[in-house]
């Protein structure tokens, strides 16, 4: 057994020590507290990285929202292009008895939304990044006005 520990050492052994307690691994703030006191973890500093954490929570919470969102956006491109294209062969099909022109429609068309796709499903880089800020600002700012449009509309519940 070593003699020291490096910071990284010491989170990663405390870890794997909470992760096998028998207790289910819920804790109290007041038994949180309680450690970080053991550790010698000012309160401020435990309040600090709680403020973090919650964050961290709420910005993953936004993510997992996000990632929803663009595949249900994917899937009703997917399901629209089935549509389409199913008729369009069905077209084809009545009009010149055999499939032609169809195939120029469906493929290119499949080639774009195989890109959608790939961009849909890609969850890191640049380009994700930009698209999720935007979109959680637009969510944002949507609720903001939607909460000052119900303030407006509703002055006797801000008095409750």
């Amino acid at each position: 057994m070593p003699h020291s520990y490096s910071q990284e050492d010491v989170q990663q052994i405390l870890q794997l020590a909470l992760a096998q307690q028998a207790d289910g691994g819920e804790f109290s703030r007041d038994r949180l507290l309680e450690m970080a006191h053991e550790l010698g973890i000012s309160e401020s500093n435990l309040h600090l990285a709680e403020q973090q954490w919650l964050g961290l929570q709420g910005e993953n919470r936004d993510r997992q929202a996000f990632d929803q969102f663009r595949r249900s956006k994917f899937k009703q491109s997917a399901i629209k292009y089935a549509i389409v294209n199913s008729f369009l062969v069905v077209l084809n099909l009545l009009t010149a008895h055999t499939l032609s022109w169809v195939f120029w429609v469906a493929g290119l068309w499949g080639v774009f939304l195989a890109l959608k796709g790939w961009k849909t499903y890609a969850l890191e880089g640049e380009e994700y990044e930009r698209a999720f800020s935007a979109w959680r600002l637009k969510q944002q700012i949507g609720q903001s006005l939607g909460n000052t449009i119900s303030r407006f509309l509703n002055p006797e519940r801000e008095s409750l």
